[in-house]
């Protein structure tokens, strides 16, 4: 960034670009109008600005737009303005451009920007740590916490807050504790927004008793308090759990969000709770929750899991407007109910729509040609997905890919993948490939298979229970027996089969 202006190649430059930045416009021309009163000419030159004829705030108030609306480029113009006015040290300058780069997703420049403070307040530390855990950097935002308590820095709820949403991203458990000690001791335990940041780390590292716990000791629980704890307990499966929370909720009149409402449904999902979930469709109506993606997603999912395909459908139809979750809902609907053409049917109208398919799309869809046995619409899929610039094939996809081969009989196509694939293979695969193995009797690819499966799974005596059945199966009796033997004495345990009923 330059620190000199010429007056005339901005008066050239700025028209157009504050034209086509809408609520700018205004602020940034009567800005730039301010700033022709400090430009001197001199020989053709340009010279440098008047601190004192330039309007401060003005500055500051164009920067706090530029981060709302995510300007960098005339953010960036701002910041060589702010050096050239002697501002690069000023604290609340510095502030605002740690907030708009970190909003704009330039960690490193903010960063930059905060190591050449002399002074940092407390706004500074917040905003960088802010930044860290807001654009999926948790581990420099615990790194720069670390620093901020090192240099004995007096922190607040907001620090701790964001630090402790960088341990909820990183499932952090220890140094979640650390920081709940931390706020006992500056007695910021009962507050709101550290309480509820304890509250869902816990839930998240499968603490729910401590996240219960913590819940209960908040004296002033907001909409936001409850759905955390809401979504812990449906994390952790304690679906009725949830359920009975949200009759307490309501008859203390918390007041009902779609975070609220997604967690309930998705509870009333898992136990398969038909009158629940019309009850709560009701009460989604009744509130104007309808049109709200996420919320229609979730009422889906309990109509389709409670076998109402025909109404999950409707709520699906009912939709004006839909994004990628909601469709993926119904995708994987209909893919439960053996529904494979409606299926595919909707995968064609979502790209027509204009919505493009994500990762999960992919999954699902590759998921039914697993199950359906429909190898080439598989490769189909593959291939797009592979092809696909805005979507990154994960492990999961490879496996299902892998299945879909090793149940159609073309394991040595399955093994020649697996060899291919830009991951380290998981336990999934491995295991799809044994069992494909054993259904058609190809000893080699089992034993390897095997193998893998005993360094990943050492506790898992199912694997050696199927690498017995494929001896058996293709008549070697011996290494069948020894097979067993091996599982009874290394003291790996086969789970028992249960139902769900």
């Amino acid at each position: 960034m330059g620190i000199w202006f010429n007056h005339h190649a901005i008066n050239n430059c700025a028209n157009p670009l504050i034209a086509a930045c809408s609520r700018l416009h205004f602020g940034t021309r009567s800005f730039c109008n301010k700033l022709s009163h400090g430009v001197a000419l001199k020989d053709r030159g340009p010279i440098r600005f008047d601190r004192n004829l330039t309007d401060i705030f003005a500055l500051h108030e164009l920067l706090q737009h530029c981060a709302k609306r995510r300007f960098l480029l005339i953010g960036e113009g701002c910041h060589g303005l702010a050096i050239h006015l002697g501002l690069a040290t000023d604290t609340i300058t510095c502030n605002i451009l740690i907030n708009l780069y970190t909003k704009c997703g330039r960690n490193d420049c903010a960063r930059h920007v905060f190591d050449a403070m002399p002074f940092r307040s407390i706004v500074s530390w917040n905003t960088m740590i802010a930044g860290y855990t807001c654009n999926g950097d948790d581990l420099q935002a615990l790194k720069l916490f670390s620093k901020m308590h090192q240099e004995g820095t007096l922190m607040s709820e907001f620090t701790l807050s964001s630090t402790l949403s960088a341990c909820a991203a990183k499932h952090a458990s220890i140094e979640c504790k650390q920081l709940h000690t931390v706020a006992i001791k500056l007695a910021l335990d009962s507050n709101s927004f550290v309480g509820t940041a304890v509250l869902d780390v816990y839930a998240k590292c499968n603490m729910i008793n401590d996240a219960c716990l913590v819940f209960e000791k908040i004296p002033e629980k907001t909409a936001v308090t409850w759905s955390t704890l809401f979504a812990g307990l449906v994390q952790n499966g304690l679906h009725e759990d949830a359920l009975c929370l949200f009759q307490r909720s309501q008859r203390q009149g918390i007041q009902l969000t779609e975070f609220t409402l997604s967690a309930i449904l998705s509870a009333c999902a898992s136990l398969a709770l038909m009158i629940e979930g019309i009850q709560l469709h009701a009460i989604i109506i009744k509130y104007g929750f309808h049109g709200n993606f996420f919320v229609a997603s979730s009422l889906v999912d309990v109509y389709a899991r409670c076998g109402q395909i025909d109404e999950a459908y409707l709520t699906f139809a009912d939709m004006k407007h839909k994004n990628v979750v909601l469709w993926n809902s119904m995708i994987a609907s209909f893919t439960r109910h053996g529904n494979y053409r409606e299926a595919m049917i909707l995968f064609e109208k979502m790209q027509q729509a204009g919505i493009s398919p994500n990762e999960v799309t992919y999954l699902s869809m590759m998921s039914m040609c697993s199950h359906a046995g429909l190898v080439e619409e598989a490769r189909c899929y593959f291939s797009l997905l592979i092809s696909d610039q805005t979507v990154e094939p994960s492990v999961l996809h490879y496996s299902c890919m892998v299945d879909v081969l090793g149940r159609s009989g073309k394991i040595d196509e399955a093994w020649e993948l697996i060899q291919q694939m830009p991951f380290e293979p998981i336990s999934s695969i491995w295991g799809s490939l044994l069992g494909s193995c054993r259904k058609y009797r190809n000893v080699g690819l089992a034993r390897l298979a095997a193998e893998q499966l005993f360094i990943l799974e050492p506790d898992n005596g199912r694997n050696h229970a199927l690498l017995s059945d494929v001896y058996a199966s293709s008549g070697n009796w011996e290494n069948a027996v020894l097979a067993r033997k091996y599982l009874s004495d290394s003291g790996a345990r086969k789970d028992m089969g249960s139902s769900w009923i």
